[in-house]
């Protein structure tokens, strides 16, 4: 990676910068705990995969389409026998992912700060979902003030990738860009010419699941803090 050539450094924001899936994955818990009258829960988490995989081009990625699936999972694998009490706690459930704390992850805010301190490069977040729930996240974090441009998309995939370049006034080699998902963040960057850092999760979205990436513009890291050496070098 020309470090020379940077201009912009793009960030995912669920996983990336705070804890998002593991939130959902409380939800998910709760739904498998609610279906063991009707089947186990091996049984129900391929069903509620197969549910969003479903809805997935209807509608989208966020909090609203988690919630849809959940349900519809839930009456589906029930036989429509799961009562109205347990639904509606299903639903109270997911309402509460759209206020869970997002808190910073391990050496995010320091490393962002340092970078906005000590580089002139250009930081910005790259997500997708849902437009208001992704804002809400982003300002519940405190990390907005680190930021100087901010685009969510409904989906994260070469054209995007194109379009967020062009906007920047910058071409691909020019952006770095930062995410935890193999996917979304780094196949499609790379694919454009982006470099790209991978910072693993402990947790990923079955839909995000993707094969390994050997490629000489991606490097991966375990800390967050590893940036400033990768962009320093």
């Amino acid at each position: 990676m020309n470090t020379n050539s940077l201009k912009v450094i793009a960030f995912d924001a669920d996983d990336t910068l705070w804890d998002c899936q593991g939130h959902f994955e409380i939800v998910m818990q709760r739904l498998y705990d609610e279906l063991v009258p009707w089947t186990d829960r091996e049984t129900s988490a391929l069903e509620l995969f197969a549910t969003e995989r479903k809805n997935m081009r209807l509608l989208g990625f966020g909090v609203k389409a988690f919630t849809l699936s959940i349900l519809e999972t839930a009456m589906r694998v029930s036989h429509n026998e799961m009562p109205a009490e347990t639904i509606s706690r299903l639903l109270q459930e997911c309402y509460t992912l759209l206020e869970f704390p997002c808190t910073p992850l391990p050496e995010v805010e320091e490393t962002l700060q340092w970078l906005k301190a000590h580089t002139c490069l250009r930081l910005v977040v790259f997500t997708k979902g849902e437009l208001l729930d992704q804002q809400h996240k982003l300002e519940r974090s405190g990390l907005e003030k680190y930021f100087s441009y901010t685009e969510i998309t409904s989906d994260k995939g070469e054209p995007e990738f194109r379009q967020l370049c062009a906007k920047l006034n910058v071409e691909p080699a020019q952006m770095l860009m930062v995410g935890n998902s193999l996917k979304s963040d780094i196949a499609p960057a790379l694919a454009i010419g982006c470099p790209a850092v991978y910072i693993p999760f402990h947790v990923t979205w079955q839909l995000e699941h993707a094969e390994k990436i050997n490629h000489p513009q991606m490097f991966q890291i375990e800390r967050f803090s590893e940036l400033k050496r990768l962009v320093m070098r």
